[in-house]
C-alpha cells in the first residue's frame, strides 16, 4: 500500500503517472532481466507502453495493499500481489519481493481460513447467520432452481 501511495500521490508520482511512465521505462530499459526472453519482452512491450503500465502498476499496488489491509477480496489480492512480484523479480529486482511472495503464498495455501478476519470474514459470517435472506441473489457461476447458470430461484 505504501509503494502504491508513493506512486499515486508521493515522491514517485511524476515517474509513474506523468512523463509517459518514465519510471517504468527507465526500470524496464536499464534493468538486468533474469532471462533474455523477459528482457526482450521488457524492451519490446513494456518500454513502448510505459505510460499506461505506470498507471496500472501504481493503482494495482495501492488497491492490492488496501484489499489486504481491509481483508476484502483477500485471495484475489494475494494473486495480484504474486503477479506483480513475479514481474519485479523477473525484471531484476529482489528487495523484499521474496518475503512478500511468501506471505501471498501462505494466504493462498490457507484459502479456507485466509478470509476469516476482515471484510471477507464479516460477509461470510453474515451469510451463515442469515442463510435465507440472500437466497434470491445468485452469482453468475451458481446454478438456480431450473439448473441453468445464473437463474434466479423463486422465493419460498
Amino acid at each position: 500500500m505504501q509503494a502504491g501511495w508513493a506512486k499515486l500521490w508521493g515522491a514517485e508520482n511524476t515517474a509513474f503517472l506523468h512523463h509517459n511512465g518514465a519510471g517504468v521505462a527507465g526500470f524496464a530499459g536499464h534493468g538486468k532481466a533474469a532471462y533474455s526472453w523477459w528482457g526482450s519482452f521488457l524492451h519490446s512491450f513494456v518500454v513502448p507502453n510505459s505510460g499506461w503500465i505506470g498507471i496500472l502498476v501504481a493503482v494495482a499496488e495501492f488497491a492490492i495493499g488496501i484489499a489486504l489491509v481491509l481483508g476484502i477480496f483477500t485471495r484475489v489480492a494475494a494473486l495480484g500481489s504474486l503477479a506483480l512480484l513475479f514481474t519485479y523479480v523477473m525484471s531484476g529486482t529482489a528487495s523484499v519481493c521474496a518475503l512478500y511472495a511468501l506471505f501471498a503464498i501462505v494466504i493462498l495455501v490457507m484459502w479456507k481460513t485466509s478470509s476469516w478476519i476482515g471484510v471477507d470474514g464479516l460477509l461470510a459470517n453474515y451469510r451463515t447467520r442469515h442463510p435465507g435472506e440472500l437466497h434470491h441473489i445468485r452469482l453468475p457461476w451458481e446454478r438456480g432452481a431450473t439448473g441453468t447458470v445464473g437463474a434466479v430461484r423463486p422465493a419460498a
